[in-house]
């Protein structure tokens, strides 16, 4: 029997590899996060964008600018505030006295990582200035439209705590980030490390990728199989936000007044795909959708006062959705492949 590793295995090796290797230089600079960074790296590699809320001073500024260091790639920050308008984002036309013409300047979105910090203190007008360049990766500028560099990931924060002075963000928009992660503060054994690393000479992080890899890898992300049982499951799973009661869950009907779009779903199985190939499969398993649904469906959930009053979030509803809806069963081929390692490792 051949034993030789098939091209496509020792490919998924190879960007997992390379996945690790990012991870390591990210977490040489950062301690903890780890659920933070693995969607980080999902969102990348499946090309859509973070929303992150948690409070200051957990290291989502130092994450993705070290990460932009790691792949090579340009790094933008942009503190939103209320006097912001859409030209300080994405660019506008000066007029040059000397010689009389037009110029185009191009504004800070135009880079590899953009992290737009605190993106609720800007009013909603300058918010929908990202709308173009998030979907489409373009920016039209008096007409003309420039290209954004690929791979272009945004990753927007909100701070959950202080709402005065805020807007809430349009429907339009947080439909189109990817997934919505919660922060939390670190351990108390993180926090020792992070004073020790604080007090420390600075960590020099070393460029492990470029960003033509990334790109490369993005499209050989499309190329990870998805079962239609798991692509119904996500279905389901969305509809269920929808209308509830045709999915057996009627008794959280009154708390949700808008469900999820199918975008949420297409995020859903693209993500599973991005997060297989993190682990090095070229196939998607249940528990890479199920890992992902709470940060890919909180924030496209609109609850009702009921839900509110009763201090529901979210979270619980969607818990209350998934423990009703079962994940279909892993792959028979996966199952027996699994067994068969644990044998020989158990024989070694």
């Amino acid at each position: 029997m051949d034993t030789t590793p098939s091209p496509s295995a020792m490919n998924n090796a190879t960007t997992a590899t390379l996945m690790e290797q990012v991870l390591y230089e990210v977490k040489r600079v950062v301690v903890g996060q780890d659920r933070f960074l693995e969607r980080v790296m999902v969102a990348m590699l499946a090309q859509g964008h973070l929303l992150v809320e948690g409070v200051p001073g957990l290291a989502k500024t130092l994450t993705v600018k070290t990460l932009a260091s790691t792949i090579q790639g340009s790094f933008k920050r942009i503190q939103f505030t209320p006097d912001l308008v859409p030209a300080d984002l994405v660019g506008t036309r000066l007029y040059n006295q000397r010689t009389g013409e037009f110029s185009t300047t191009l504004g800070p979105v135009f880079t590899h990582l953009l992290l737009a910090d605190e993106i609720n203190r800007a009013p909603a007008k300058v918010q929908s200035a990202l709308l173009e360049v998030m979907q489409e990766r373009q920016v039209t500028i008096a007409g003309e439209t420039h290209k954004v560099p690929a791979p272009f990931l945004v990753m927007a924060t909100q701070n959950p705590i202080e709402t005065e002075g805020t807007y809430a963000l349009p429907e339009a928009q947080v439909d189109r980030f990817m997934m919505k992660v919660l922060l939390g503060y670190p351990t108390e054994e993180e926090e020792f490390v992070i004073a020790q690393r604080a007090l420390a000479a600075p960590v020099q992080v070393l460029p492990v990728a470029t960003t033509a890899q990334l790109s490369a890898l993005q499209a050989e992300c499309r190329s990870v199989y998805v079962d239609p049982s798991l692509l119904q499951y996500a279905v389901k799973l969305v509809a269920a936000t929808r209308a509830p009661a045709q999915h057996g869950v009627q008794d959280i009907a009154q708390f949700i007044a808008c469900g999820a779009s199918p975008r949420a779903t297409i995020c859903l199985a693209e993500g599973a795909q991005a997060l297989a190939m993190l682990r090095g499969r070229a196939y998607v398993l249940p528990e890479d959708m199920t890992d992902l649904a709470a940060d890919v469906l909180r924030h496209r959930l609109s609850l009702s006062y009921e839900a509110l009053s009763d201090g529901l979030d979210a979270d619980a509803l969607i818990a209350r959705i998934m423990a009703k809806i079962p994940a279909p069963a892993r792959p028979l081929h996966h199952l027996q492949n699994s067994l068969g390692t644990h044998h020989e490792q158990q024989a070694a």
